[in-house]
């Protein structure tokens, strides 16, 4: 069904590449000599072009560095952006968003032109998803007049989260609407990146944008919120299995069209090495005995041992199935690796009667002698996390957990982009159950969201003694932390839940420059310098909190218009 590794390589020859700015002339597109005359462009050609792009760019982010802010991952050097939230203006990721519209604009205007309905309907979606996600990650933004430098608006102005999130909700119900008539006979196989051409599938994912966002305004447009899910749930129509999740294959040729931490193209497997299971989503998968804890992640490949009969604080080296290795703190990832496969099992002793932390001013302690074992969130120096002695990367931090060998894969499996799943819809509804709105009973909503998690991870047989830790009790705590589990590689959606409910109810570590977990992103410097007024009235908006620091409004700690006012997430 997803079946990117088909598209003939000559569509990304043809593909329209990003300009810088959103005030940028569509026509510039002429100018490219690997482009594409936006006269008569095939609405085929254009569609892995955005796909691809929205694709790759929304699971760096769920992959990446949010997944840091939400204490899915954390990263044990280089750490300040993933760990710290140390930010700087989002040039990049804002040229990133408004180049996937372009092009979009450009699939849009050609489908529309050519009477090609379901392309119509696809980049209505895909309009909708952009936006939506530029308003999630910023708050006001280039809206209306957007994408409209070829008419003279080249400076335009920043319409309100909003305006929006109501637009986007009124795109989706128009493609909803196109899709369920649309004619598929006009797509050419091999260029829909996620659905292959289905357009009822298509309509589920539509509808199930729509329930995302919906929610997301709930707080702040409750009569809104609550008729258009209610709407959406009488429907039927919406994601309902795992295998209708919106996904995207990776090809596995370059870094570009690869999973970011596949090792193919990182000979020291830094990437994937430095990044590590949070000890909050870690440990919160240990006590509840989730079957998804070993899909995900890694024993730890020296497992500590509490030993009263140590005459020592802390054996200074390895054991080898219980024997010392004299001289050997350490082996290299690869060494070890072979080791346990081979079956050696390897250890380190501590009397707790006489260990003292080596580092108290970076780790205080106590050892951690689990199985799994994640890095706690915002260290200082997360290199010294549980006595490791080759700390500074070095070698690996041989005791603590890392990500599965899965992750260190190119394409393939369970490597892929994820925008939308049947389990964030039944959380959904269950959160709207809760708030006593139609759409049935917030237990079996519960429910399902597990079961269709545990199916995406391929450990849907152990449902039902999973379901046995985790029984429902009737509260929102507990069905954002089943999201929030569930969310694992697409973590943006459990950042903006902890945004507008303050759930889960996570706790910082001593590193980060303030106090909070951030909200937004900050205004790119481009947009500063080129559309000054604009993005300076959109900033006047923002409301400064007591976390906001020296950027003030313009700060990752400012609250949007989304959480003004409600008391959230602090």
């Amino acid at each position: 069904m997803k079946i990117l590794k088909y598209i003939p390589r000559i569509v990304f020859i043809f593909a329209v590449l990003a300009a810088s700015s959103c005030k940028d002339n569509l026509t510039e597109i002429n100018e490219n000599p690997n482009g594409v005359d936006p006269n008569s462009a095939n609405p085929n050609l254009l569609l892995p072009t955005v796909m691809t792009g929205v694709g790759n760019q929304y699971l760096k982010l769920g992959y990446g560095r949010i997944a840091g802010v939400i204490q899915h991952t954390q990263e044990d050097a280089w750490k300040d952006g993933f760990n710290d939230y140390d930010w700087s203006e989002e040039d990049d990721e804002w040229r990133a968003w408004y180049g996937f519209l372009r092009n979009n604009n450009l699939l849009y205007n050609r489908s529309v032109e050519m009477g090609y309905t379901f392309h119509e309907a696809i980049a209505l979606t895909m309009k909708a998803f952009i936006f939506g996600t530029i308003a999630d990650l910023w708050g006001d933004a280039p809206y209306t007049n957007a994408l409209k430098g070829d008419q003279g608006e080249m400076l335009p102005a920043f319409d309100s989260q909003e305006v929006i999130y109501k637009g986007i909700i009124e795109d989706l119900k128009k493609a909803s609407s196109l899709f369920a008539n649309a004619d598929v006979s006009t797509y050419a196989t091999g260029y829909d990146v996620y659905y292959n051409g289905d357009r009822a599938k298509w309509q589920k994912f539509a509808n199930s944008l729509l329930l995302r966002y919906y929610m997301r305004i709930s707080a702040k447009l409750p009569d809104i919120a609550k008729a258009g899910i209610e709407q959406i749930y009488t429907s039927g129509i919406y994601l309902k299995d795992a295998a209708e999740d919106a996904t995207m294959d990776y090809i596995g040729s370059a870094p570009g069209d690869s999973w970011p931490t596949a090792v193919a193209f990182d000979v020291s497997e830094s990437n994937w090495r430095r990044r590590r299971p949070a000890a909050t989503l870690l440990n919160t998968m240990v006590a509840g005995k989730d079957p998804r804890l070993k899909v995900w992640f890694q024993p730890v490949h020296v497992r500590w041992v509490s030993d009263p009969t140590l005459k020592t604080g802390m054996d200074e080296f390895i054991r080898k199935d219980g024997v010392i290795q004299n001289g050997v703190k350490s082996l290299t990832e690869q060494e070890l690796r072979a080791e346990i496969s081979a079956g050696h099992k390897f250890t380190r002793h501590f009397n707790p009667a006489l260990y003292k932390p080596t580092h108290a001013d970076l780790f205080n302690g106590p050892i951690n002698t689990g199985e799994y074992v994640g890095i706690p969130a915002g260290m200082i120096d997360p290199t010294y996390y549980n006595e490791n002695p080759t700390t500074g990367q070095q070698v690996q931090n041989q005791h603590a957990s890392q990500l599965s060998y899965t992750y260190q894969g190119s394409k393939g499996g369970l490597l892929k982009a994820r925008l939308a799943s049947a389990s964030e819809t039944s959380f959904i509804f269950a959160e709207a159950a809760l708030k006593g709105w139609a759409v049935g009973g917030a237990e079996a909503h519960y429910n399902n969201g597990i079961k269709q998690s545990l199916q995406t991870w391929g450990v849907a047989d152990q449902y039902d003694a999973y379901l046995k830790n985790v029984t429902y009790k009737g509260t929102l705590a507990q069905i954002i932390e089943q999201k929030w589990i569930a969310g694992w590689t697409m973590s943006t959606e459990a950042w903006f839940d902890y945004r507008r409910t303050g759930l889960p109810a996570l706790v910082l570590g001593a590193a980060p420059k303030s106090r909070a977990l951030p909200l937004r992103f900050i205004y790119s410097n481009n947009e500063l310098n080129n559309n000054g007024e604009s993005v300076k009235s959109a900033i006047e908006k923002l409301e400064e909190t007591i976390f906001s620091g020296p950027r003030k409004k313009n700060s990752q700690w400012s609250k949007p218009w989304l959480v003004q006012g409600t008391g959230k997430p602090w």
